[in-house]
């Protein structure tokens, strides 16, 4: 393991928790969107990680793990649609309700965005305080050489 290698796993994920914590938040903007390009109301995207390993196949991989090296951080991987039904909300005088007076709502949930938020930001931070711990250990490692 090299001596920035460190560095460059928490820099994966910060710019993984960066893309997540962007995704959240255009989820909570299109909250009530009715009205999409594609049509129908806005469907609630997620994000996908994957390891960013240094081999991509499975003997690779494998011998990795026995010569105990370990991964190279995370990358995203895709960026899905979320299958869950869209709400139902009865509102006869909106624009885009049915003959029954129902329109169709985005599948978001507020609450699930926040805490999806929240763990995005924890994660960011910890990332961040790893960084900043590396930082501090080569900055010591300089020091002893200097005596």
């Amino acid at each position: 393991m090299g001596f920035f290698d460190s560095m460059d796993i928490s820099a994966s994920g910060l710019t993984a928790q960066r893309l997540r914590m962007d995704v959240i938040s255009n989820n909570i903007a299109n909250v009530n969107t009715t009205r999409t390009d594609e049509g129908g109301p806005y469907r609630r995207e997620r994000v996908v990680f994957q390891e960013n390993s240094e081999g991509s196949s499975f003997g690779e991989i494998l011998s990795s793990f026995s010569e105990n090296r370990p991964g190279r951080g995370v990358k995203v991987v895709a960026i899905e649609k979320d299958p869950a039904p869209f709400k139902l909300v009865y509102d006869p005088t909106h624009p885009d309700a049915d003959a029954s007076g129902y329109v169709r709502m985005p599948n978001v949930n507020i609450v699930t965005e926040m805490v999806d938020m929240i763990s995005a930001t924890r994660s960011y931070e910890a990332n961040v305080t790893a960084i900043n711990s590396a930082k501090s250990m080569i900055s010591k490692a300089l020091e002893i050489g200097k005596i």
